[in-house]
Parts: C-alpha cells; sequence; structure tokens
C-alpha cells in the first residue's frame, strides 16, 4: 500500500476498458439501489449500496473506486434528488470506496479488515463528516446530528460486519478465479 506502483495500478484501472465496464455495472447497481432505502430521519437512512461499494474498492482499489464513488453520487443525485446537491456529500460518498479500496485492495480479505474498514467508514465519514455536511445544510448543530448518526452506525456496524463478511465469502471465490482479487487462501 506504500508504493508508488500499488497507487498506479489502481489508477490505471480507469484506463482500462475491462475495469471501466466493471465500474460502470457498479455505477449502474449502486444508482439502482439508492432508490431503495429505509428512511429513519431527516437524511438518515439505512442502505445497502455499501456491499457493493466493498466489492468495488477490492476490485479496482482506491483511486479508481474513489472516483467511481463521486459519479455515484453525482448520478444517484441526478436520478432521485432527496434534497439540494451538496459536493461535500460527493466527497463522502469518495471516501468510502476509497477506505474500503485501501484495506481490501491486493489484500487478504479478512474479518478483521472487514471490522476495522467499517468502523472508519461508519464512524469516520458517516457520523464525523456526515454530520459536519447536515450542520452545513440543515438548521441544527453538528451534535445533534452526530448522535443521531453515532446511534444509528453502532448499532448498524454488526448487521453490516457480518453481511460483508457473508458477501465477500460468497462471491469472494468468483472475483478470485476471475483475477479481480487477490488470492485469498
Amino acid at each position: 500500500m506504500f508504493t508508488k506502483e500499488y497507487w498506479k495500478s489502481s489508477a490505471e484501472k480507469l484506463r482500462s476498458t475491462k475495469y471501466l465496464a466493471i465500474m460502470a455495472a457498479t455505477i449502474a447497481m449502486k444508482t439502482a439501489l439508492s432508490f431503495f432505502y429505509i428512511p429513519i430521519s431527516e437524511n438518515l437512512h439505512i442502505s445497502f449500496g455499501y456491499l457493493l461499494t466493498a466489492i468495488e474498492g477490492a476490485v479496482l482499489g482506491p483511486v479508481a473506486a474513489a472516483v467511481s464513488g463521486g459519479v455515484t453520487d453525482i448520478v444517484s443525485f441526478m436520478m432521485n434528488p432527496t434534497g439540494p446537491f451538496f459536493f461535500g456529500y460527493t466527497l463522502t460518498a469518495m471516501m468510502g470506496p476509497f477506505i474500503y479500496g485501501l484495506f481490501f485492495y491486493r489484500q487478504k480479505i479478512t474479518l478483521p479488515r472487514i471490522i476495522f474498514a467499517k468502523a472508519i467508514v461508519n464512524y469516520g465519514v458517516n457520523v464525523l463528516i456526515g454530520s459536519l455536511w447536515s450542520a452545513m445544510l440543515y438548521s441544527k448543530g453538528y451534535i445533534y446530528y452526530a448522535g443521531k448518526s453515532l446511534i444509528k452506525n453502532t448499532s448498524m456496524l454488526p448487521i453490516e460486519v457480518i453481511l460483508l463478511y457473508t458477501i465477500f465469502r460468497l462471491v469472494g471465490p468468483y472475483l478470485e478465479r476471475r483475477k479481480l482479487i487477490s488470492k485469498q487462501s
């Protein structure tokens, strides 16, 4: 991860027809999934797009996955606007795939890696940064949004980790055979 080649490899996926096709397919699937969520309150909901985002991070790496996250956010907003467009949310949508890429790209995907990646996304990106954007856009303060987000992200963390672990166990062998992720055994 700390080599120039690692970052170059992920960035080069943005010039490969094969990986651009994979990226386009995941953008389409994530955009379709953005229509299906469980609303909790103002700009707080439960969704399952993170499953595709994590797989995409493992396949594309942090650079290409972050680009895909930004494109997905903009396309999803244009297809289904659920409030004002705010570029901060696009940055947040880029951070999640970037983090998954850091933890999963060219790595053996283990339960501890899944736990750490998901915890960083949930608490660092969703709670700390997402709450900042909400406080900037809406009438209530940062603590209000951070508190709601903290409760939601903490309660969902074990479920999301279990689902991610299960998904990687199910699709991992296929991705490995297609040489899309590193050898897992």
